[in-house]
C-alpha cells in the first residue's frame, strides 16, 4: 500500500484547463468561463467591463488578447504535458465595447512531440473580431493531480 501513494495519477485531459482555471487569478479576474473544453479543443468566454475600457473608451487590446491567449493555453495542455507559450501574435478586427460577450476558440492546428500550433478566433455573436495565433512548446512534464 505504501508505494500507492507515491504513484503518479495523471489527471483527465478535459480536467486540466478547469484546474488551469482555478489557479490562474488574471483569467479569474477578467471573468473568463470555459464554455467547452475537449482535447485539442477550448472555448471560452467573457463579459467587457469598464474597468478593461482605454482612453478612447474601447476595450483594451490586451482584453481579447488575454481571452485569446487563455483559449490557447487550456487547449494547449489538453494533450496531459505542460505547453508554454513560445510566441504569439493577434490582429484586432474591430473595437469593442463594455458589455460586449466574447467567445475565443482554440483548435490546435497541428502538435508534434515538441511543439503545437494553435489558431484562436475571439467572436462577438458571429462576428470576428480578433484573430490570435500561437505556438506552444510541449515539455514533457506530465498535469498530474
Amino acid at each position: 500500500m505504501e508505494g500507492d501513494s507515491k504513484a503518479k495519477k495523471l489527471m483527465d485531459p478535459k480536467a486540466i484547463p478547469y484546474k488551469m482555471l482555478s489557479l490562474d487569478a488574471f483569467s479569474q479576474w477578467l471573468g473568463i468561463e470555459i464554455l467547452e473544453c475537449e482535447i485539442g479543443r477550448c472555448k471560452v468566454g467573457m463579459t467587457i467591463r469598464k474597468e478593461m475600457l482605454n482612453s478612447m473608451d474601447k476595450a483594451h487590446g490586451g482584453i481579447s488578447y488575454s481571452l485569446a491567449d487563455t483559449a490557447f493555453g487550456f487547449a494547449a495542455n489538453t494533450h496531459g504535458k505542460y505547453a508554454v507559450s513560445i510566441e504569439t501574435s493577434v490582429n484586432h478586427i474591430e473595437a469593442l465595447e463594455e458589455g460586449d460577450y466574447l467567445v475565443a476558440e482554440s483548435v490546435i492546428e497541428k502538435v508534434n512531440n515538441k511543439l503545437g500550433f494553435n489558431v484562436i478566433e475571439v467572436k462577438r455573436g458571429e462576428e470576428l473580431v480578433a484573430l490570435f495565433k500561437g505556438i506552444v512548446y510541449r515539455t514533457s512534464k506530465d498535469w498530474e493531480e
